[in-house]
């Protein structure tokens, strides 16, 4: 991939004089120095109007001077990803919040951090889980090489935010849903007012508006970003969404039902995981050419795992083989859910989950089946998050957005008698309207990125949603804009296989060059520097997926993207 260069007729405080002499173009007229002008900002309020949506004002409470600071890294961390501190230039960190119009509704916190030397672009980080944490903006973007530098030190203005609410210690993290406003910023709103706030400070700080703007996020902020295609078409030119929670109540429902298919007796404990996980690779490790520990073709791996020879015989060790209750959950995890009545966009089903990764623990227990499906004890009333986060998340969604009842047993909340408020979370939290043709039109880029060993959500959620705008769209109008890539082996935070590329990069290129992503590749780096790359493979547009042609296993250039 090509290093980022900067968009036509943008430059920077501190390289102006090389970039104008370099392209031989008249540039604007210099930028505001936000260096000497940073400390200035604080206290100074954006209008309501200046937000293209009804809300407060936004009161900018600090801007401080940061020094630049180098790369660090600590020994765990949430997420490998989270374990890296990456490198900053000197810039000035905005702080602030948004009023609300309900008093008793929270505000919406904001970071925008402004660099010294800006490339005229933004891009606007994601969320994740239930948000109520102010998203810094100062990390990675998601799926990043861990050796890429990060937006900030690349000249982007950063921004993030908590989505409008602040999680409380003690309380479940679907508590704001109980307020309609704090639901509705959830949903999508915050995101639009804090994009429309940061363009308005980079005016003041900066003299002038972004030329460009990018969104990106993973799981939570991935739903973001397909909301900000969908419902503001207009306001972002690139947005990266991976492994997008977009198909968000049928996640819900989903997920709860797997936790209830899990519980007492049908709980599998770890040395059950690998054997399901040691089947898995036994009858599918070899269907792309080459036995590495990673399911390639998870379609067809599905198709052809059966989990019935894994029930017990008489007197067999309970550690070897399957219970029939634990036979029923493990199809029931791999099963749609499917609704009496139409959710939004008329979807009736959540799609079932995958095969390949039940075992994954290349990053501690933060993968695989431990993580999001089973946990390490089986799944209570009340939830705990150590049942696993889709009993935790799930039923805590249930009481709070659904039934609107904190106190009632989330296993009696059904999409039947709930049907009217389950009609309205779904028009509000499900990001899967097809019709893109605004955002398509605006000369908008999107690229989603599935992880095929994803058991936080299902991958074939985020592929339906593709092909049903590619069924609106056509199939010549979504290439204009539209990429869809799936990493096998890899889960929900990028364990288990090769799974980090530079999608930002590879956005920014579609977005002000026209050359659409190709050629990209996935990297397994290790977590500490030099984040030496372990293993690559060449990162496949759906439907195809990477098959070994001969040479080293550990090497991209040793497998093809086939059918």
């Amino acid at each position: 991939m090509t290093a980022l260069r900067p968009p036509l007729l943008l430059v920077t405080t501190v390289a102006t004089a090389a970039l104008l002499q370099g392209c031989g173009t008249p540039g604007p007229a210099p930028l505001r120095e936000v260096k000497t002008g940073c400390a200035a900002l604080a206290g100074s309020s954006i209008a309501a109007s200046a937000i293209g949506i009804p809300s407060g004002v936004a009161t900018l409470v600090s801007a401080t001077l940061v020094a630049a600071s180098p790369l660090s890294t600590v020994e765990r961390g949430p997420t490998p990803a989270a374990t890296i501190t990456p490198a900053a230039p000197e810039y000035c960190k905005v702080l602030g919040h948004i009023a609300p119009l309900d008093p008793k509704a929270p505000l919406i916190n904001f970071q925008i951090n402004l660099p010294v030397a800006w490339n005229g672009r933004s891009v606007q980080y994601g969320g994740g889980g239930f948000n109520g944490v102010l998203i810094t903006a100062l990390g990675l973007v998601p799926a990043a090489p861990f050796d890429k530098a990060s937006p900030l030190a690349r000249g982007f203005v950063t921004v993030g935010t908590d989505s409008g609410h602040q999680n409380e210690a003690g309380k479940p993290p679907q508590t704001f849903a109980l307020n309609d406003e704090a639901l509705l910023n959830f949903s999508h709103a915050s995101y639009k007012k804090v994009r429309d706030v940061a363009v308005a400070v980079m005016k003041q700080a900066y003299g002038r508006a972004p030329q460009k703007l990018y969104f990106v996020g993973s799981s939570e902020g991935g739903r973001e970003g397909l909301s900000m295609a969908q419902r503001y078409p207009a306001d972002f030119n690139g947005i990266f969404s991976r492994v997008p929670v977009i198909h968000w109540t049928g996640l819900q429902f989903a997920g709860t039902r797997n936790g209830i298919a899990s519980m007492g007796e049908n709980w599998l404990r770890p040395a059950q995981v690998k054997l399901v996980h040691d089947a898995v690779l036994a009858t599918c490790d070899e269907l792309d050419g080459v036995k590495d520990g990673i399911v390639s073709d998870a379609v067809a791996c599905k198709a052809r795992f059966d989990v019935s020879p894994l029930r017990c015989l008489p007197r067999q060790h309970p550690d070897t083989c399957l219970t029939d209750g634990q036979v029923a959950a493990v199809r029931t995890l791999h099963s749609p859910y499917r609704f009496a009545s139409p959710l939004a966009n008329g979807l009736t089903e959540y799609p079932g989950w995958g095969v390949g990764g039940e075992n994954t623990t290349s990053y501690g227990p933060t993968g695989g089946w431990s993580a999001w499906w089973l946990g390490s004890s089986a799944p209570a009333q009340p939830p705990a998050p150590s049942n696993g986060i889709a009993w935790f998340y799930g039923s805590g969604a249930l009481q709070y957005f659904y039934a609107r009842n904190p106190a009632v047993d989330p296993r009696t909340i059904t999409p039947e008698n709930t049907a009217a408020r389950v009609r309205e979370v779904s028009a509000l939290m499900d990001a899967t309207d097809p019709n893109l043709h605004a955002f398509a039109n605006h000369g908008g880029r999107l690229i989603v990125l599935e992880n095929m060993a994803d058991y936080a959500q299902s991958p074939y959620a985020g592929i339906q949603y593709v092909e049903s705008v590619v069924k609106t769209m056509g199939t010549s109008k979504t290439a204009d804009f539209l990429r869809l890539f799936t990493a096998p082996g890899v889960d929900h935070v990028g364990s288990g296989a090769p799974g980090n590329v530079d999608m930002l990069d590879a956005l920014v290129e579609w977005v002000e060059r026209g050359k659409a992503p190709n050629g990209l590749e996935l990297q397994e780096q290790s977590h500490k520097p030099p984040f030496a790359t372990m293993r690559a493979r060449p990162l496949c547009p759906w439907p195809m997926v990477p098959r070994y042609q001969g040479g080293d296993a550990n090497a991209a250039s040793s497998f093809r993207c086939l059918p």
